[in-house]
């Protein structure tokens, strides 16, 4: 299936969704993955359906709803709102965040909230036939590779399923086995070159990284997205810059 590339909404915050759409079709991007935050609000259905309209006038897929929904502190009234959101949006997975605390800083108790909030997410989501997918980042229980392994087989729904993005500061070669590991349940990476520390970068700025990423995605049998997320200087100029890098690779 390859490798479909696309963009991540909240990159442009500042635009209204018809610019962003606009953006991401003129860079030749396939997909987008919408934010809950500004673009897509939770629960607000016509916003969602008008937002799909535009896509499809475009001829651009939803890659996903990028909610920010903690598992472990959502009420099922918020879980129904969101898998209705992401059904009027089109959406294939919703994207939500293992908890709020680290794994290091987690405890007993931590760890067992965010297991049982992803499996009952992942329950209200299958019956529309949507995925979860924890979104991989630091201050989270995905913040690492072991203990997101260890969450989706303790949850062991086959709608649960990852992300992945390279850490800050994590050398190529160590992000590399990252992605390995995840492989199994990996629907989507978020591309971005953040380097050293938040600096960011033109994504040719770590080509060492992407290109064998994007090697190892065509790979595999099925679809995976790799959304470019957060450009230098929030640069539409940028944006098309790295799409064509993007495409190069790919």
């Amino acid at each position: 299936m390859g490798v479909r590339t696309g963009l991540v909404s909240v990159t442009f915050r500042q635009l209204p969704a018809d610019e962003v759409v606009e953006l991401a079709a003129k860079a030749g991007l396939a997909a987008i993955e919408w934010g809950g935050d500004v673009h897509v609000p939770l629960g607000n259905l016509v916003t969602a359906q008008r937002v799909k309209a535009v896509c499809e006038v475009h001829g651009l897929e939803i890659a996903a709803y990028g909610s920010y929904l903690r598992a472990g502190s959502v009420d099922r009234e918020e879980m129904r709102s969101a898998v209705a959101t992401a059904e009027a949006l089109g959406a294939p997975r919703i994207r939500v965040w293992a908890g709020n605390v680290g794994t290091a800083q987690a405890g007993v108790g931590d760890r067992m909230a965010v297991t049982r909030g992803l499996a009952e997410l992942a329950d209200v989501a299958a019956s529309s036939g949507i995925e979860i997918a924890m979104e991989f980042h630091r201050n989270t229980l995905t913040d690492e590779v072991d203990s997101t392994i260890t969450l989706l087989l303790d949850v062991g729904a086959p709608n649960l399923k990852t992300y992945w993005q390279p850490p800050v500061d994590l050398d190529d070669a160590q992000c590399l086995d990252q992605l390995e590991a995840l492989m199994p349940w990996l629907t989507t990476v978020h591309v971005f070159s953040w380097w050293p520390s938040n600096t960011r970068l033109p994504l040719a700025g770590r080509e060492s990284l992407w290109r064998p990423v994007l090697d190892r995605l065509a790979a595999e049998p099925r679809e995976i997205n790799a959304l470019l997320e957060f450009v230098a200087d929030d640069s539409p100029e940028q944006l098309a810059k790295d799409a064509a890098d993007l495409h190069a690779w790919v």
